[in-house]
């Protein structure tokens, strides 16, 4: 196995791995919690029952969160995103504008963020690696077995973070690097403007939940394609019924006909005598059976791994909280939708903006998140308090 090095990543002969320490969980407060729900939540806790499920928003730093979530979670995290740091050298100042008048202020970091940030970065690119290693091992112990990890990074770090990640989970079970272009086009003198980030997408096994997803058809595409019609009006085009990979021939109404060479027919019999009587297959000049695949009843050309077709934020959108590095929800909805169901479980341990735990409440499925800059952690907590009927967390 090809094995990336880095400074520090061996002891004695042996990986450094994380740390697993357990510490317990102090409830500051259970937000948007009606006395009733409170009282609930008592009584089961007094009568020994299983309580209520509550999301978290935890403040503090991952390195020992996510150990402390083994005890409960271990393997029943349905979908991880983190968007962690990747600019090398980066740490925890920002500066924030305020919306009354035009100043802004710069936020510096705490001396907990301070130490966070020589545990980081205070050898270089070997303390960055150490520290996404060992934060990586963990959350795949979090993992369900049909979960997935998607990891939001860019040119800075990527080619070493994928190498991480092929070591952790396996190189079989990297499935996308997903290209998301994130701004327009702008001059970067004497290279290429840098316009995208990549999202690298991971499972933990063979089996894992993916509902495939589909993005509108240009017009472009709808006139070139879909070039027939139906003496109703209907439009229509026709998409060949074989596909790659040798089969057995089919019986088409009265006739017995063969894929063409070195492919098979993409449906069952069963399913080829349905399409027949309900008048969706037709047939070329050439006897070949085609599909008849109508505009109005198209989902849209399946979603391909490179996405231009969600915008960064603007200094105008709705959801803009001039918060560094916050991502635009549709982002988090596409990757929600695509490797969760209603239900699951999803963890972000780089919170910032919230907008992983946003979606996640607005998608219906549960979530966990946590972060150990305050700032990040109230900004969140405000947030969520802007959806409507937000779940109690």
């Amino acid at each position: 196995m090809t094995e990336l090095m880095w400074d520090g990543k061996y002891k004695d002969g042996k990986k450094v791995g994380p740390v697993r320490i357990a510490l317990p969980f102090q409830a500051v407060e259970t937000v948007n919690e009606t006395a009733q729900e409170r009282q609930l939540t008592l009584d089961s806790l007094f009568s020994g029952r299983p309580t209520e499920w509550r999301n978290r928003l935890i403040w503090g730093d991952k390195k020992y969160v996510l150990p402390s979530l083994l005890p409960e979670f271990a393997g029943k995290v349905n979908l991880i995103y983190i968007d962690p740091p990747f600019a090398t050298g980066a740490d925890f100042s920002f500066t924030a504008s305020i919306p009354e008048g035009n100043e802004s202020f710069t936020k510096a970091p705490s001396m907990v963020e301070t130490k966070a940030y020589r545990d980081t970065w205070g050898r270089g690119l070997d303390g960055y690696l150490q520290w996404f290693y060992e934060t990586s091992v963990v959350l795949r112990e979090l993992l369900s077995e049909d979960g997935s990890i998607y990891v939001h990074c860019d040119y800075h770090v990527g080619h070493y973070i994928k190498a991480v990640l092929d070591e952790i989970f396996g190189a079989d079970n990297f499935k996308n690097e997903i290209v998301w272009k994130r701004s327009l086009p702008h001059n970067d003198p004497k290279k290429y403007g840098a316009i995208h980030d990549i999202i690298l997408f991971f499972t933990k096994g063979n089996i894992y939940q993916f509902n495939q997803q589909f993005t509108e058809q240009s017009e472009e595409y709808k006139m070139s394609h879909y070039t027939q019609k139906d003496l109703d009006g209907r439009i229509y085009r026709l998409q060949s019924l074989s596909a790659s990979g040798n089969g057995p021939a089919r019986v088409f109404g009265d006739r017995l006909i063969s894929p063409p060479k070195g492919t098979h027919w993409r449906y069952s019999q069963e399913r080829i005598d349905e399409l027949l009587e309900k008048g969706l297959i037709v047939f070329t000049s050439t006897g070949q059976p085609n599909y008849k695949r109508y505009l109005d009843e198209s989902k849209g050309s399946a979603l391909q791994s490179i996405w231009t077709d969600i915008n960064p934020l603007n200094p105008q959108a709705i959801e803009r909280l001039n918060y560094p590095t916050q991502k635009p929800e549709t982002l988090l909805e596409r990757i929600i939708s695509t490797s969760s169901n209603e239900g699951d479980l999803i963890l972000d341990c780089f919170c910032g903006s919230g907008t992983t735990a946003a979606v996640a409440e607005k998608l219906g499925r549960r979530w966990i998140t946590c972060d150990l800059g305050r700032f990040a952690i109230h900004t969140t907590r405000k947030r969520l308090l802007s959806i409507e009927n937000v779940r109690p967390f």
